[in-house]
């Protein structure tokens, strides 16, 4: 019997290997938390930050403790919209994005 990998490992593995996949992940995890689900959004994003840049590399950055930034996007964590925005703002910079809000087209 083969053995299986669990669904994150999945997801890190084609983050770290797959730019398109990761661009879109990034990009979900800010669209979902922007229609207002907010825990979703910080899910995908703790997943896109662990197969990207790292809590390390990520607090240097922000100037956030490590720590402070894994409680920030566990499953009990209610970030500052400044220091999400700050996370939000670098991992766009890091992915070469610009994302932007826009009027919903509406069928």
């Amino acid at each position: 019997m083969a053995a299986t990998k669990s669904f994150k490992t999945l997801v890190q593995h084609h983050v770290a290997t797959d730019p398109a996949f990761a661009e879109a992940l990034l990009r979900e995890a800010i669209e979902v938390m922007l229609k207002g689900d907010v825990d979703t959004g910080k899910t995908i994003l703790r997943d896109y930050i662990k197969a990207t840049v790292g809590f390390e590399q990520l607090g240097a950055a922000t100037e956030l403790p490590p720590k402070s930034l894994i409680r920030m996007f566990g499953p009990n964590g209610n970030p500052q919209a400044k220091n999400l925005f700050s996370v939000i703002g670098y991992l766009q910079d890091r992915a070469g994005l610009e994302l932007k809000v826009s009027k919903a087209r509406r069928a």
